[in-house]
C-alpha cells in the first residue's frame, strides 16, 4: 500500500497480542503496567468452509461438506472475540465470511453478543451502501451432522455433544417461528426494512396465507432486544449475479469484563491431531451433570473428528518483504563493501549471528531501528531534504548486520515498534512502513550510497530540493518506453546537458508540461515522477516494468505495451499506441 502508516503482522488471529508487557507474571503486582492494543475498526474476515465462492471456485464442488462449517464454528467465535477484545469502546468491528452456511454465521454472531452482554450491540446498517442487494440475517436454522439434522443441542447424540456445541443452535425457541427456508425466501428486498413490510403473502403447499412481521420473532436467536439477528446481512449469488457473503457490523458500547475476557484465551486449532485422547478423558461428565456446563468449555476442539480430512490446510504465510516487484529488474549493480551498517556493536559478529539465529527461529525477519547518523545525514545532504521531513526515529531495516533496504515509518508506528522491541517482539511483524532508501553498488563516483526507492517516492519528493530534472513529455515518454537513453539521444538538447552535468548516481526525473510552473510543479499532487540513476552517459529508469506501463497507459495512451526481460539486453517494445 505504499504507507508509511501500515503495519502488516503474521499471527493466530485468536491469539493476537491484546497488551505489550516486559513481564506478564508481575502485570498485575503492579511492577510493569501493560499497554494495551486498541483499534478504532476491526475487519474480522474469518476463515470458513467458503462455499459462497462455489460459482467462481469449481474445486469446491469436489471438496465442499455440511461438517465444514462445524469445524470452523469456534474458530470463528475465538477470532471475532479476540477481534472485540482488540476494539475501543465505541469502535465498530465487521464480521464477515464468504459461507451462507447459519452456524458460521448467524451462530457466531450470538455468541459473540451472549459472551459481551451489554457490552457489544448488533447495528442496523441497512441504510448504508443502498445499491446493495441483501437479505436480513437468519432467526432460525437446524445443524447438520454425519447426515442428521438437529434443531436443538438436546437433540445431539451425546457422543457428539463435545463437537455439535450449543453455541452452533438458536439460542432460545419461539413458539410462531418459521421454517428457516420460509422466512428466507419471504424477507427477500433490496433494502430490507422489517418496519416497512406489513404483510408478506407466502404459499406453503398451496395454502396461501398472510403473516404479519408483527407475529415474527425476529429477535428469538438475539441476545436482547436491541440485537436482533435480522440486523446481519445476506448477500446470495443469484441478487446480483456474484459471490455469496455474510456481513455483520458489531458496535462496542462498553469494555469487557474479566469473565468476557478470560473467554477470550488461546484455544487449540480445529485441525490439532493431539485431541483424541484429551477429548475423551475430559468430556465424559457424569450422566446426571447439566448439558448446559458444556457451553463454557469454550476450549472443546471444534472439529468432526471423522472429516478432518475435508479441511483445507492453510499454507505457511511468508514473511519475505524485502523484495519488491521491480527490484530484481532495475536495481543497480551495487559492491557488497559499499556501505556497512549493523545495529550491534562494531566488531561483535558472535552477537550478530545469535541475532539472525533468534530470528530464524521466529520465521521473522527482525525490525531494527536505523540509527546511522552519518548515513542519514549523507542522505538528507545529497537529496537536499528539508528539515520538516523528520527521519529520526522513523527509518527501520530488517537487516541485522546490513541495511540493504530502509523503510520509513509515521510516529505511531515508531511508538508501536520501540514497545514492541522492549518487549521482545511479541508482535512478529511481516511487514511495515513504505520503503525508501536502498542500497546500490555503483562505480560510477557516487557520493551517496543510497538510491532513492520508487515506492517511497511520492511521500519524500515534496521536500526533496536536490537531484531534480524537469523533462518535457517526449522525453518523459521516451524514458518509460526505452529505460535507458543516452544524454546525446534526448529531444530537448537542454534536458540532455541538464543530464550530463549532474554528478552521477540517483535523481529524480519529473514529467513538467509547457505551462507549468517549476516552483509549484513539487506541491501539486498529480505531478508524475520517476526514480531514474545518472550513470556515465545514460540515464536509466529504476521503475519497475508494470509501473512504467501503467504510466504509458495513464499518460501517454498506450494502449498495449510489452514489456521484455530487462535482464537480456533486448529493448521495450511498444505494440499499440493509442492517443
Amino acid at each position: 500500500m505504499c504507507t508509511a502508516n501500515l503495519i502488516v503482522t503474521n499471527h493466530d488471529a485468536q491469539n493476537f497480542p491484546s497488551s505489550l508487557a516486559k513481564d506478564h507474571s508481575e502485570t498485575y503486582k503492579g511492577h510493569h503496567k501493560p499497554q494495551r492494543l486498541e483499534f478504532d475498526r476491526v475487519l474480522c474476515d474469518v476463515p470458513c468452509s467458503g462455499d459462497g465462492t462455489i460459482r467462481k471456485n469449481h474445486d469446491m464442488w469436489r471438496k465442499w461438506n455440511s461438517s465444514m462449517g462445524n469445524g470452523f464454528h469456534l474458530l470463528q467465535v475465538n477470532i471475532a472475540m479476540r477481534g472485540l477484545a482488540l476494539l475501543k469502546v465505541g469502535g465498530r468491528m465487521v464480521y464477515s465470511t464468504c459461507s451462507m452456511n447459519p452456524v458460521e454465521n448467524e451462530a457466531v454472531v450470538a455468541e459473540l453478543l451472549r459472551r459481551s452482554g451489554n457490552s457489544v450491540e448488533l447495528l442496523d446498517v441497512s441504510n448504508e451502501l443502498p445499491e446493495l442487494v441483501r437479505r436480513p440475517g437468519l432467526s432460525t436454522w437446524k445443524v447438520n451432522d454425519r447426515g442428521s439434522w438437529c434443531q436443538t443441542h438436546e437433540d445431539v447424540p451425546y457422543d457428539r455433544k463435545n463437537v455439535i456445541l450449543p453455541s452452533m443452535f438458536p439460542s432460545s425457541r419461539h413458539e410462531g417461528h418459521l421454517d428457516a427456508n420460509l422466512e428466507f425466501s419471504m424477507s427477500f428486498s433490496r433494502n430490507f426494512n422489517i418496519e416497512e413490510t406489513s404483510n408478506v403473502n407466502c404459499d406453503t403447499d398451496g395454502v396461501s396465507s398472510s403473516i404479519s412481521t408483527q407475529s415474527l420473532d425476529y429477535t428469538s436467536n438475539s441476545v436482547g432486544s436491541k440485537s436482533p439477528l435480522s440486523r446481519c446481512m445476506r448477500i446470495v449469488p443469484h441478487d446480483q449475479d456474484g459471490g455469496a457473503f455474510f456481513i455483520a457490523v458489531l458496535h462496542k458500547l462498553s469494555p469487557l469484563n474479566e469473565s468476557q475476557m478470560s473467554e477470550v484465551g488461546e484455544t487449540e486449532h480445529p485441525l490439532s491431531t493431539e485431541r483424541t485422547v484429551g477429548l475423551q478423558e475430559q468430556y465424559q461428565p457424569d450422566i446426571t451433570t447439566p448439558v448446559e456446563k458444556l457451553t463454557h468449555q469454550h476450549r472443546i476442539v471444534s472439529e468432526v473428528l471423522d472429516d478432518s480430512k475435508l479441511f483445507f490446510e492453510q499454507k505457511n504465510l511468508s514473511v519475505d518483504n524485502q523484495t519488491s516487484r521491480g527490484d530484481n529488474l532495475n536495481e543497480v549493480i551495487m559492491d557488497p563493501d559499499d556501505v556497512e551498517y549493523s545495529q550491534t556493536k562494531s566488531g561483535d559478529i558472535g552477537h550478530r549471528r545469535k541475532l539472525d539465529d533468534q530470528y530464524k527461529r521466529k520465521g521473522i525477519d527482525p525490525v531494527l531501528f536505523f540509527k546511522d547518523d552519518a548515513v542519514i545525514k549523507n542522505i538528507v545532504s545529497f537529496f537536499g531534504i528539508e528539515e520538516s521531513f523528520s527521519l529520526e526515529g522513523c527509518l527501520v531495516t530488517r537487516s541485522t548486520d546490513n541495511a540493504r533496504r530502509i523503510y520509513y515509518i509515521s510516529k505511531s508506528v515508531q511508538k508501536l515498534l520501540e514497545l514492541n522491541l522492549q518487549v521482545g517482539e511479541q508482535i512478529k511483524i511481516a511487514s511495515v512502513g513504505v520503503k525508501m532508501f536502498e542500497r546500490h553498488r555503483s562505480k560510477d563516483g557516487c557520493s551517496c550510497a543510497y538510491r532513492l526507492s520508487y515506492e517511497g517516492l511520492s511521500l519524500l519528493f515534496p521536500y526533496m530540493r536536490n537531484r531534480i530534472l524537469y523533462a518535457s513529455p517526449v522525453d518523459f515518454q521516451q524514458l518509460l518506453q526505452y529505460r535507458t537513453i543516452n544524454f546525446a539521444n534526448f529531444a530537448d538538447a537542454r534536458f540532455g546537458e541538464e543530464a550530463s552535468s549532474l554528478m552521477p548516481g540517483c535523481c529524480v526525473v519529473v514529467l513538467c508540461e509547457g505551462h507549468q510552473n517549476v516552483d509549484s510543479v513539487a506541491m501539486d499532487p498529480s505531478t508524475i515522477a520517476i526514480v531514474c540513476w545518472r550513470g556515465k552517459s545514460t540515464m536509466d529508469v529504476l521503475v519497475s516494468p508494470p509501473d512504467r506501463k501503467e504510466l504509458l497507459e495513464y499518460r501517454f495512451g498506450f494502449k498495449a505495451f510489452k514489456v521484455e526481460d530487462e535482464k537480456s539486453n533486448r529493448d521495450i517494445n511498444v505494440l499499440d499506441e493509442g492517443r
